[in-house]
């Protein structure tokens, strides 16, 4: 923390950089941070998308602001919803102790919900201009005690028109207040508002632009229930994945990080359930390569500096174009090639279109691999090594065990035979299950009905049942792949299970009983 420490924060805001991981401030915070302490200027700080401004102007205000009042004392204004939720969401991971409280004001939101949060007395305001005027010109809203005002993306929100707006907005505020400009780029329009609301401003700009231009980026469309299997394949076809999956949630990432582990992958999870000392111990492992995949969220990933990934799994769509550029800025570093993949469900390509425009990037769309390619590469893999292995010499006594094996059998079945001893499990295709297929039908994204079941199980927690023996009961009672068993849940008389269609189908058969009720049905929809 000792860059961070440079920069002027007092230890309470260090404490909570240090509980989020936070290792070194990025070129942005480090121009803008000190600044903004110092309370003397206004700031116009031209930066890339992604490269950290909300904790550059959110850390210095968290120690800025004096104890709570009823009315706000920072305005901060962003161009989507998405954006204000993300930033509430970032300052409120890094205020600590700090009794700060920040409320999100956005179109779409229960307007009786903000009335209360407003009533009761806020610290931090972070709208977009439309709902800001409207608590405005209800008077739900004082703005006069306003001392610091936050313009975030301010191009963007010149792209959507929001300028006469702001300008309206920042008319309510007092003369003597502080203003932070945020922009990619400084339109003309920019300018011209910066010119007439900031006097004696400061103009900082970081030097290194972000670029994915090392980046191949390419986006799969899979049901949300196949995205585990979709992941396996990719990690799968390459012959050395070493890269990060992003989860949406805490919960999620700790979910797929112990799925990937159950599969055999070198894997752990990245999140804000984890101390510090079980973060570090992860990270060294990661960059040993020991584990070879990572599974954060976007909180937890913060200030990871790692060199050499071949890959950024997008597992959740990123929830803004922020989040996205961040997120792939990680691979194509250091001059090496990396890849950038994004799972979508079919609800969600709307979204990735809007990523696709913020950025200015081209997303290119591809196919699952297919099972029997994944086994063509892994039995490539398989034939090189061996050929390695002839091309190294002899050993003495495999070779003489060799030959008195060819001796009495055909050299075909017997290599045959070693293969399929030596890697029979590798190359079985029932480690893959079949994925629902998705279908364009008039301009829409369709996912075919079926794919899953719900199974209705008459044993719990009386009957000493958990999830790993469950899961062996059904395996050996039925024979089903313990992969294609998901989303299991032991109450204390009974349990569920989700299986495909077809396997549903096939427990069901396996423990249906003459003329007695079986202990395995479907599950009842929920009313």
């Amino acid at each position: 923390m000792n860059s961070f420490e440079k920069l002027g924060l007092c230890d309470q805001t260090l404490e909570a950089l240090a509980l989020k991981g936070f290792e070194e401030p990025t070129e942005i915070q480090t121009l803008t941070i000190p600044l903004i302490l110092e309370g003397q200027r206004d700031i116009i700080a031209q930066a890339q998308t992604g490269t950290g401004k909300t904790a550059a102007f959110g850390l210095p205000l968290l120690e800025k602001v004096t104890s709570r009042t009823k009315s706000p004392q920072v305005l901060i204004l962003a161009p989507t919803r998405e954006l204000v939720i993300q930033i509430c969401e970032e300052i409120n991971s890094l205020k600590g102790k700090n009794s700060a409280v920040i409320v999100p004001i956005y179109g779409g939101q229960s307007i009786e919900l903000q009335l209360n949060r407003l009533r009761k007395g806020v610290t931090f305001v972070v709208g977009t201009p439309g709902r800001i005027l409207d608590h405005i010109s209800r008077k739900t809203l004082d703005l006069s005690k306003i001392n610091y005002v936050v313009l975030d993306e301010g191009d963007e929100m010149l792209n959507m028109g929001f300028i006469d707006d702001i300008e309206m907005i920042l008319e309510k505020t007092p003369g003597n207040k502080k203003n932070f400009l945020f922009s990619a780029t400084m339109p003309e329009r920019i300018k011209r508002l910066a010119n007439r609301y900031m006097s004696d401003s400061v103009h900082v700009r970081t030097k290194t632009e972000l670029t994915t231009s090392l980046t191949d980026q390419i986006y799969f469309e899979v049901a949300r229930q196949d995205k585990f299997e979709a992941l396996c394949r990719i990690i799968d076809i390459e012959s050395s994945f070493y890269g990060i999956v992003f989860c949406r949630t805490k919960t999620e990432a700790n979910e797929l990080s112990s799925r990937l582990q159950d599969r055999g992958y070198a894997a752990e999870g990245l999140h804000g359930d984890i101390s510090q000392s079980q973060r570090e111990a992860v990270l060294r492992k990661f960059r040993r390569k020991s584990i070879t995949v990572l599974v954060a969220t976007d909180v937890a990933a913060r200030g990871i500096d790692v060199s050499n990934l071949t890959h950024v799994i997008n597992y959740a769509l990123p929830q803004n174009p922020e989040s996205y550029v961040h997120r792939i800025g990680r691979t194509g570093r250091a001059s090496n090639q990396g890849t950038a993949v994004t799972f979508i469900t079919p609800d969600e390509f709307s979204k990735l279109g809007f990523i696709k425009r913020a950025v200015n990037v081209s997303i290119e769309r591809r196919n699952i691999p297919e099972v029997s390619q994944i086994i063509s590469v892994k039995q490539k893999r398989i034939s090189d090594e061996i050929g390695r292995i002839v091309q190294a010499g002899k050993n003495d006594e495999l070779q003489k065990w060799a030959e008195e094996l060819l001796q009495d059998n055909d050299p075909v079945e017997v290599v045959a035979a070693v293969l399929s001893a030596s890697f029979g499990k590798v190359l079985d295709t029932s480690n893959y299950r079949k994925l629902t297929s998705v279908m364009k039908k008039r301009g829409k994204t369709l996912v075919e009905e079926g794919g899953k079941t719900r199974l209705f199980i008459a044993k719990g927690k009386d009957d000493n049942i958990s999830k790993k023996s469950l899961v062996d009961f059904i395996v050996k009672k039925a024979g089903t792949p313990s992969n294609l068993i998901e989303k299991i849940l032991i109450h204390d008389r009974y349990s569920f299970v989700t299986v495909p269609f077809a396997e549903a189908e096939h427990i069901l058969t396996k423990f249906k009983r003459a003329g007695k009720r079986s202990i395995v049905v479907k599950a009842k929809k929920r009313k």
